[in-house]
């Protein structure tokens, strides 16, 4: 018998799940209420599905409270927001954060976003085991980060993660200046 894990990588319903969690928690912020994610939660019916499923949902919700209560004060800013997710190892909620962005900018601002989206990735990919793909997201967005540090330097050290990148083995650096 085979345990069953949550791999949204291999699997449609851990799929659906992170992703349906994931595009509530863009609402959940300008709302600043967990009730959409809540929602999205519930409809997947948590207390019939499986411990792995069900540890998922939980953890998530209990995140995108932190979340919420930490982005409070950014002013609906993606890039605070994602530096706030990207601490909270919420890899895939950076994504839908500044994918939110990235299709409004221009510009270098684009290619900023589009490489801290890569970086987010990189993370995302690292976690399941795919190291050779975390690895060519991670250059790519190394190459653009290492540009544009100024632009990056009032939210996080653009370094920290530059650095990190460059070994996507290691865990996610910190980027939040608390």
């Amino acid at each position: 018998m085979s345990v069953i894990q949550f791999d949204p990588f291999n699997d449609r319903l851990s799929r659906d799940i992170r992703n349906g969690l994931s595009t509530s928690l863009t609402t959940c912020l300008k709302e600043m209420s967990i009730i959409p994610a809540m929602e999205i939660a519930k409809s997947f019916d948590p207390a019939s599905l499986p411990a792995c499923y069900q540890d998922y949902i939980n953890n998530r919700l209990n995140m995108y409270r932190i979340a919420i209560d930490k982005t409070a004060v950014t002013e609906d800013d993606p890039l605070c927001q994602a530096v706030i997710l990207w601490d909270l190892q919420l890899f895939f909620e950076v994504h839908e954060v500044l994918e939110h962005a990235w299709l409004k900018a221009d510009g270098d601002k684009k290619l900023i976003l589009q490489a801290l989206i890569r970086a987010a990735g990189a993370y995302i990919k690292q976690e399941f085991g795919a190291l050779s793909p975390a690895t060519r997201l991670a250059e790519k967005a190394v190459t653009v980060l290492n540009q544009h540090k100024m632009f990056l330097a009032p939210y996080f050290d653009p370094d920290t993660l530059i650095q990190a990148l460059q070994d996507v083995t290691r865990a996610a650096p910190k980027l939040g200046k608390e």
